[in-house]
């Protein structure tokens, strides 16, 4: 059970006559509920010079808690160091595009790598995630290997990458609440969900599934309006201690409640409502920066948006898009010189284009003063695929995620809230936030 456990801060618990006194979270394997194995999350002296970790006796999985503490440790249930134990809710187009890239990237160079930010995060490239849980409720997913998954219907997104490797791991059933809306089921099956029969999976369930498998960051992928099913996986990242990336607009990141749990607890958590690597909120937000910072007075704007993925059948219902009106107009208003009325600005979704499938056309116009009271205006169409457009921003997202848990830092990543979210619970400009995500990088700003 105890040969030499790893430290994430790169030394060894082995034979040695010092003690470090630092209380520290600890994550192993022990055997536990009915008799499976389980990583716990303990309160521990480490003491370098035993050849063990201190253990608690208790036995159910209800006991296993996070213990806030100075420092972090990490200790998957087997495997190595080198990678980040991800799991995914929501095996959709943005999951998919997820998954090819930790394989695209895998042989490439910093040079031949097109499309990053940044090549390595902590020591970490987009290769070294790994995906050991995944949850989705479409029966042409679940039980499927992650690898077969993501190529599965309704998923319609570009294949960048067609040789991704079996992973060995299977999508659970997820559970529903009102992950999927009551309008999907009047659509062809090629274009919307169909809700496996299986019996979904508790909360109980989910969380010994995140503990078992070693999951170090959960990352949610769920469709626009899943309020409940958002706040219900955010309670299993919760129970089971890791970390949260959301990157869906249901405000957890920014709710003072929910944050304040994460932080008691040690863990990290980025959101809210993941920003394209280049889409229409980063190009409406840096032209209306634009304008604040050259003078021009920003009298009217618009952006309206098409496209035919799941994401844009679903947001027909206009009842589930109040949080991602908010998410996105509030991202475009938070850099604006001043903020504009409500009747003269209008962002989100417009209408669904089946023929476009994943395609994402943005239509923005912007009409304002320059000196001397002279009028002027832009239009700009920008045509994305969404899905690898958040991909890219996502791989980032988690990275800097791991980093916080080896530097044993919970709560709000306020940097990278900022630079890869619309609704983080700090809005800045996204030059300042870049400045900041790169100082988190490099262990100059703690959060």
């Amino acid at each position: 059970m105890h040969p030499k456990y790893l430290l994430s801060r790169g030394f060894f618990l082995c034979s040695r006559k010092r003690s470090v006194f630092s209380v520290y979270r600890a994550t192993f394997g022990r055997s536990g509920l009915h008799g499976k194995r389980f990583a716990g999350i303990y309160r521990v002296r480490a003491t370098v010079g035993c050849d063990k970790i201190p253990s608690d006796p208790r036995r159910s999985l209800e006991d296993v808690r996070l213990i806030g503490a100075e420092g972090s440790i990490r200790l998957p249930v087997g495997g190595s160091m080198s990678s980040i134990k991800v799991a995914i809710v929501g095996m959709g187009n943005c999951a998919s595009s997820l998954v090819q890239g930790i394989e695209y990237y895998k042989n490439r160079t910093p040079e031949e790598a097109i499309g990053l930010m940044n090549w390595e995060i902590g020591g970490f490239r987009p290769s070294d995630l790994e995906v050991v849980a995944a949850f989705d409720v479409d029966v042409r997913k679940v039980g499927k290997d992650v690898a077969e998954a993501i190529y599965e219907s309704p998923n319609c997104t570009t294949v960048f990458c067609d040789n991704v490797p079996k992973t060995g791991v299977r999508v659970s059933m997820g559970c529903t609440l009102d992950g999927v809306a009551a309008h999907m089921a009047d659509y062809d099956e090629r274009r919307t969900f169909l809700p496996s029969d299986d019996p979904e999976s508790t909360q109980r369930e989910i969380v010994e599934t995140l503990v078992q498998s070693g999951t170090e960051i959960l990352i949610s992928y769920l469709p626009v309006g899943s309020e409940e099913a958002a706040r219900f996986y955010a309670e299993c990242a919760l129970e089971a201690g890791v970390a949260l990336v959301n990157c869906m607009p249901v405000f957890i990141v920014s709710d003072p409640a929910f944050a304040s749990r994460f932080e008691e607890r040690g863990i990290p958590i980025v959101g809210d409502d993941i920003k394209a690597q280049l889409g229409a909120t980063i190009t409406h937000r840096t032209l209306t920066d634009l304008f604040a910072k050259r003078g021009v007075k920003l009298e009217r704007t618009y952006q309206l948006n098409t496209g035919g993925n799941t994401d844009f059948l679903n947001m027909l219902n206009r009842d589930r898009l109040a949080s991602k009106k908010e998410s996105k107009t509030e991202a475009v208003q938070s850099v604006a010189l001043e903020r504009m009325d409500d009747d003269n600005i209008h962002v989100g979704p417009s209408d669904y284009v089946p023929w476009q499938n994943d395609n994402k056309v943005c239509f923005l116009r912007m009409e304002g003063k320059l000196f001397g009271d002279v009028p002027m205006n832009i239009e700009l169409r920008l045509s994305v695929e969404d899905s690898p457009n958040s991909a890219g921003v996502s791989i980032d997202a988690i990275r800097c995620a791991k980093v916080a848990l080896d530097r044993g830092v919970g709560g709000i990543l306020h940097s990278a809230s900022s630079y890869f979210m619309k609704h983080p619970p700090e809005q800045t400009t996204d030059d300042i936030a870049y400045q900041h995500v790169q100082e988190f990088i490099a262990g100059e700003r703690e959060r």
